[in-house]
């Protein structure tokens, strides 16, 4: 583990695995520990250099003294240092889920700081996509034969709804990942320790902290963010997972046309967490984007 000074004092620590170029990780959540990628699936092993950075107030990095400093857009800060700790001029950024609107947001303000970027099962709000009950379920539903489908197909349909309950989130996760086997259980059940839940009620807060207003005033609006893409001239990598409930493909697919040089892939039978479900393909596909 490293540590290094964020601008506002923040102590804030990485990870470092693998030799070779560094490849910046963020973790989704959001605003859970990096723990949870791990390593990527075997990149560190195939010539990458994974860099995990733990957000402010998770993992191994300190508690900000404002709270607010959690939004996403006030964490870009937080990635520029970074950068700036490693002595790199540009990065090689990964981002997952919710880290991949941080990746994505880090591209628009500082594009001449990027080489490339990976968006792995990222959502398609950020640049003005929507994700509806009907891509969800239509997912969903290419898991019927599996036998917790009856029971999460049910819970899912509730979420989508707009009335779950806290059993129904639990009976839905299933979905999240193309294998329900014990790596996944395993997973699930860390998520919640792993997770802080304060810092992720602000994270795509407004910038009273409060809920999203639309961003039109901070740069945060899918417009704004599509605009300043306009002018990034790196490439980019969105990969989805065929079975993702949360980021559909059809969604996925359809967000690359904000990115200038965007390319796509949909991992067969890989959910929200690809890189656990089809290790070796999703180092494939990775590797060969970064050396391409």
């Amino acid at each position: 583990m490293h540590t290094f000074p964020a601008p506002d004092g923040t102590p804030l620590a990485y990870h470092v695995a693998g030799a070779g170029a560094p490849l910046v990780c963020l973790p989704g959540g959001p605003m859970r520990d990096s723990g949870y990628l791990g390593e990527l699936g075997g990149l560190a092993e195939a010539g990458v250099r994974v860099v995990r950075l733990d957000l402010r107030g998770t993992g191994a990095s300190g508690v900000p003294a404002d709270p607010a400093s959690y939004r996403w857009d006030r964490q870009v800060a937080d990635v520029e240092a970074l950068r700036v700790q490693l002595g790199l001029e540009r990065l090689r950024l990964l981002g997952h889920s919710a880290g991949a609107a941080l990746a994505t947001l880090y591209a628009a303000r500082h594009p001449e700081r990027v080489e490339s970027l990976v968006l792995v099962t990222p959502g398609a709000e950020t640049v003005g996509g929507e994700v509806t009950a009907a891509d969800r379920l239509e997912t969903a539903r290419l898991r019927e034969g599996e036998e917790w489908f009856p029971a999460a197909y049910a819970a899912l349909e509730a979420i989508t709804a707009g009335g779950a309950t806290e059993a129904d989130w639990e009976a839905a996760a299933p979905f999240s990942h193309g294998r329900w086997d014990g790596t996944a259980r395993a997973l699930r059940a860390s998520g919640p320790a792993q997770r802080n839940a304060e810092a992720a009620a602000v994270y795509f807060g407004d910038a009273d902290g409060g809920e999203p207003d639309g961003g039109a005033d901070d740069g945060t609006s899918p417009a704004a963010v599509r605009d300043a893409l306009a002018r990034f001239g790196g490439r980019v990598l969105l990969l989805a997972g065929e079975f993702d409930v949360a980021s559909p493909p059809r969604t996925v697919l359809a967000s690359a046309d904000a990115y200038p040089r965007a390319e796509t892939v949909v991992l067969p039978g890989a959910g929200h967490f690809p890189w656990n479900d089809d290790p070796k393909g999703f180092t494939a596909a990775v590797t060969g984007f970064l050396a391409s």
